[in-house]
């Protein structure tokens, strides 16, 4: 009598729950490891490697098996998860654990400004005040990887005093960081430079700072996290990318910054959609909304447009409608000099692309597509170069939408342009948007063109 399987445990990593779900579907169409690879012209050993995540399963792998078991694209859709992982794991952040410390009274991570207990002036004489909110914020956020992120930048690399020029200088890297991130993508030479200027402005948190600087100290840092968790974020570093996102917002809160703990909060809250947790993304934005008559019209409709992405995801088609209607008015009254500099790249094409990725999600669950697509088009048609990876998004959920909707020819148009421009980016969440067309696609496989974007998507992917 042959022995029943050994148990799966698909919470180890991607690879492992890719691993479990084949398993679940070949054992849903009662086949064995053999008899399924002789489907898909592998063999029963290599299947079963693939089970216990022994063997890399790829996107050419997982489409045969997709199709062999009729899965919907369940195994495409997570590959890129599982490649990825893979990719950053000699990129992670230093995983060492750190000693806990217990935070003094008065830190405050995550929190709303109304009704929090303020931070003393730091003593400039007293350095152990002035490590206080760093250590504070690394222990409450995650005692490890950004502790040793913000602690490891030795004193002779930072200056003692804390000078104007300094923080002008954080500025100009947000922005500089920024624009490489949107031009390039976020993993490679973007994200490792990132992490560099973040340790090194961090380090000035532990420096004497006059107190007409502080707030403004403190403000340049926060946004400059939120720049490298971006970064993280597009390399599928989630964990680094969530413990910066904290820390920006913290930054934020300690001098009651509300516009920049808008931002990463709307960023928190994407990230947690994307990882497929639109209950948080939704919490996480409207947290961001709280006192709104402190944000400006455009840092408003950018959280809107969160809120919409969150219920698009729910399946609230209705609440995701008048989100959007709200972050429409919003956008309407936005006068440009009253946004700050951080807001610069919120302009039409920014929001079409943001309501139009929520309205994609309802298109798919059978919402009728016409302003989806309208939107998407208006978004690839404004986004300039400095946005590549903007417009790489906008112009592949375009593709998708055009393929889904019966429109192959010119999805295969779009979809040509769209795998270009993801070609020249390092950009690992690009890369699954690309991987999602080839699995709208497959429902036009008998057609010969659409084929071969799948194979060129794959090898793409693949990279």
């Amino acid at each position: 009598m042959p022995r029943p399987p050994k148990p799966l445990d698909p919470t180890r990593s991607a690879a492992h729950w890719l691993g479990a779900e084949l398993r679940h579907w070949r054992e849903l169409r009662k086949l064995s490891q053999d008899e399924l690879g002789r489907l898909v012209h592998l063999s029963g050993d290599l299947i079963s490697k693939f089970e216990r995540a022994e063997r890399p399963c790829k996107l050419h792998h997982t489409r045969a098996l997709d199709a062999a078991l009729d899965t919907g694209g369940v195994l495409s859709r997570s590959v890129a998860l599982a490649e990825a992982e893979m990719d950053n794991r000699s990129g992670e952040m230093d995983k060492r654990p750190a000693a806990a410390v217990k935070a003094p009274r008065g830190a405050r991570l995550g929190g709303t400004l109304e009704g929090s207990t303020h931070a003393p002036e730091w003593n400039e004489s007293d350095p152990m005040e002035r490590r206080n909110f760093l250590t504070a914020t690394g222990a409450a956020i995650a005692a490890g990887p950004l502790a040793q992120l913000l602690t490891s930048t030795s004193a002779a690399a930072v200056p003692t005093t804390v000078r104007p020029a300094d923080v002008e200088q954080i500025r100009d890297a947000a922005t500089t960081l920024r624009g490489w991130d949107n031009l390039y993508g976020g993993a490679g030479v973007v994200r490792e430079t990132a992490l560099a200027q973040l340790n090194w402005a961090a380090g000035l948190l532990n420096s004497r700072c006059p107190a007409p600087l502080r707030a403004e100290l403190f403000g340049a840092v926060s946004r400059l996290a939120t720049v490298v968790g971006a970064a993280a974020f597009d390399s599928f570093a989630h964990d680094d990318a969530q413990r910066l996102f904290a820390f920006a917002t913290a930054c934020a809160e300690e001098v009651d910054n509300w516009p920049l703990r808008a931002i990463s909060y709307n960023l928190r809250s994407r990230q947690a959609i994307w990882r497929g947790d639109p209950d948080s993304g939704l919490t996480l934005a409207e947290l961001g909304l709280a006192r709104a008559d402190r944000l400006s019209a455009a840092e408003q409709s950018m959280l809107h447009n969160a809120r919409a992405r969150a219920l698009a995801k729910m399946g609230r088609t209705q609440q995701t409608l008048a989100a959007i209607g709200t972050s429409d008015d919003s956008f309407a009254s936005i006068a440009p000099a009253a946004e700050g500099p951080w807001m610069a790249y919120y302009d039409g094409a920014q929001h079409h692309g943001d309501t139009g990725h929520a309205l994609f999600d309802l298109s798919l669950a059978s919402h009728p597509p016409q302003e989806a697509l309208r939107r998407l088009q208006a978004a690839v048609d404004g986004h300039g170069e400095g946005f590549a990876r903007s417009r790489a998004f906008s112009r592949t959920k375009l593709a998708t939408l055009q393929m889904a909707a019966s429109d192959p020819d010119q999805a295969l148009a779009e979809g040509r342009t769209a795998l270009s421009e993801v070609s020249d980016l390092r950009s690992l969440r690009a890369n699954y948007e690309l991987a999602e067309l080839a699995r709208v696609a497959h429902r036009h496989r008998s057609l010969p063109n659409v084929r071969d974007l799948r194979e060129q998507i794959a090898a793409t992917v693949a990279v």
